[in-house]
């Protein structure tokens, strides 16, 4: 989606893509079983040093069999691309996959599949800094060298799986092989069917996972959480919450948790405890962007690295809404690069990101932006890119290509995420036939008139 914005700037004279798999749309390209290795991720405290070594290029994708998007397709469209008409609101992931292959028809000219970023390093030896990019071209198994005046960074956070250290997690493991697994290589429930399972975490794809499993698991499947949220009356029905895992006895497959509860003869485990914030590209980079995994650092406004802003990250906030975010931090970074919008010193860049830490704290929390921060944060990069110089030629009446804009219907709708989710899901198999928010009974036009006729 940057693409497009430094493409409208009418100022660069090459743009190139990298992209390690074979085909546009990243992670939402469905491998099935294809390239899971559980073993390989048990336990996973770190975040990765080393770039995927995949010599055939066949990335494995986090996408399951039966994943549909818990966005409304409304809102996580694209400003300048819609959805086709008749899309569910709720689209199944082979939908977003052909919304992103069509979305990147324009793009493919400037893609270099199948290359494998290795190394990205800046040298200040040039009148102006540079940064020497290494990938392997993974057609040709060979290995090439490019310099660069900017970089930006897009390749998400679902590809380092992070699992808890937990006593006896490895030697169970190795005893079971398979039986533990990160919601990364989960793909179907039936491999679940009448087996005792825990799963481990309840943010958005602990829900839907644990949701599946339950329907074909021995009751209750146990659902342990750091922090306990409450059970919907559905899940209450079939499910059990407990708190974190703190010991596991491979020998007689024994599960104890820190309140002392203990379970006996568990099955499987399913950890859907996120990813770590990885970059092993940008390993050598000093100061580090990554040091814990935890969040990033030395990014100003999450963007752009405040010791040398050629460089900068696109889509990292978590909890977002991630297409018209990367669309909002796309223009702005595009108006950057083209020199129509200054950034502030480094000293001041600094400054932010301690500020931000003070107020929205140094772990995990640093950079989440859920709702009302995400909209918050959109319309102030929109603040932030409508400071640009005008141009002559470019579109917009010189400003150049809009970027993505949260109005009142637009916030109204996010915040009601979940519930107009859990509707869609209440009605089961019909729910595929629902494609606008009236047809779930959520009404913006007449939600707004009954609050003003109640003001009245």
């Amino acid at each position: 989606m940057i693409y497009r914005y430094l493409l409208a700037e009418k100022k660069f004279q090459n743009i190139t893509i990298f992209e390690q798999r074979n085909q546009p749309g990243g992670v939402w390209n469905y491998t099935g079983d294809e390239g899971i290795n559980n073993a390989s991720v048990i336990p996973r405290t770190k975040p990765s040093q080393k770039p995927q070594q995949n010599v055939k290029g066949n990335f494995a994708s986090p996408v399951y069999d039966s994943l549909e998007t818990n966005i409304p397709n409304s809102m996580m469209q694209f400003i300048d691309s819609p959805f086709p008409a008749g899309t569910s609101l709720f689209p199944a992931h082979g939908v977003v996959r052909s919304y992103l292959h069509q979305y990147a028809e324009e793009l493919l000219p400037c893609i270099r599949f199948q290359s494998l970023i290795l190394d990205v390093v800046l040298s200040t030896k040039h009148p102006k800094s540079k940064w020497t990019v290494t990938w392997r071209d993974l057609k040709a198994q060979s290995v090439l060298v490019e310099q660069f005046d900017a970089v930006v960074v897009a390749n998400g956070h679902h590809n380092d799986p992070y699992i808890p250290e937990i006593e006896g997690l490895a030697e169970w493991s190795q005893s079971f092989p398979g039986s533990i697994i990160h919601s990364s290589t989960y793909r179907r429930a039936a491999s679940f069917a009448n087996k005792k399972v825990i799963v481990v975490g309840h943010s958005a794809s602990g829900i839907d996972i644990a949701n599946q499993i339950s329907n074909v698991s021995k009751h209750p499947l146990l659902i342990s959480e750091r922090t306990a949220t409450a059970l919907s009356p559905a899940q209450a029905v079939t499910a059990k919450s407990l708190p974190e895992i703190s010991f596991l006895n491979a020998k007689y497959r024994r599960v104890k948790f820190i309140n002392g509860h203990e379970e006996k003869d568990v099955d499987h485990i399913v950890f859907c405890t996120g990813y770590h914030f990885s970059i092993p590209f940008l390993s050598t980079l000093r100061p580090s962007i990554v040091t814990d995994g935890v969040r990033p650092h030395h990014l100003y406004q999450h963007v752009f690295y405040s010791k040398e802003p050629t460089l900068a990250l696109i889509g990292f906030p978590q909890r977002i809404v991630p297409f018209p975010i990367s669309q909002a931090q796309g223009a702005w970074v595009a108006r950057v690069f083209s020199g129509r919008v200054s950034l502030p010193s480094e000293l001041e860049m600094e400054r932010w990101n301690v500020e931000w830490a003070a107020a929205h704290g140094e772990g995990r929390s640093y950079n989440i932006l859920a709702f009302p921060l995400d909209a918050d944060y959109i319309n102030s990069l929109y603040e932030l890119s409508s400071r640009a110089s005008q141009k002559e030629g470019l579109e917009n009446e010189g400003r150049g290509k809009e970027p993505p804009f949260w109005g009142e219907r637009e916030r109204w709708t996010r915040a009601r995420f979940p519930l107009i989710k859990k509707a869609s899901q209440a009605l089961g198999d019909r729910r595929g036939e629902i494609k606008t928010l009236e047809q779930l009974g959520f009404d913006y036009e007449k939600d707004v008139a009954q609050d003003v006729g109640a003001r009245l």
